[in-house]
């Protein structure tokens, strides 16, 4: 990735296209909210997959994140709780939070931070 500096931050040309980053949100995504959004996303990207392996009928994921940052240390992001809204027929709590696990584990972003964010996640059944 090449990242050219704008006025405000900083620009990239990727293959979907062009993004924005810059600490001021009138001029692209901060850093935090792509953290953030890489985490959960990749999480329930994951989740979605083994979900769709295990042949459980899930007919949508919506999903939450609760960031906790500090602002004594640079306001470093100290933890993320991801809570998932499970839409589905036939779903079973255990098989949900077995799946959940298996995909902390499998996610490469989540992996990343593993000893610096803490990660948090729960869920729900509607």
């Amino acid at each position: 990735m090449k990242f050219k500096m704008k006025d405000v931050g900083f620009t990239t040309s990727l293959e979907y296209g062009e993004l924005h980053v810059a600490g001021d949100e009138q001029f692209g995504f901060r850093p935090f909210q792509l953290m953030v959004s890489s985490i959960v996303v990749c999480s329930g990207g994951v989740l979605r997959t083994i979900l769709k392996k295990k042949r459980l009928e899930v007919e949508d994921i919506a999903i939450k994140a609760d960031v906790t940052r500090n602002e004594k240390e640079a306001n470093r992001i100290e933890k993320i709780h991801i809570h998932y809204t499970i839409k589905g027929n036939d779903l079973v709590e255990s098989k949900i939070a077995s799946s959940i696990e298996l995909a902390s584990k499998n996610c490469p972003m989540a992996q990343s931070v593993k000893d610096s964010i803490e990660i948090v996640e729960t869920f729900e059944l509607v």
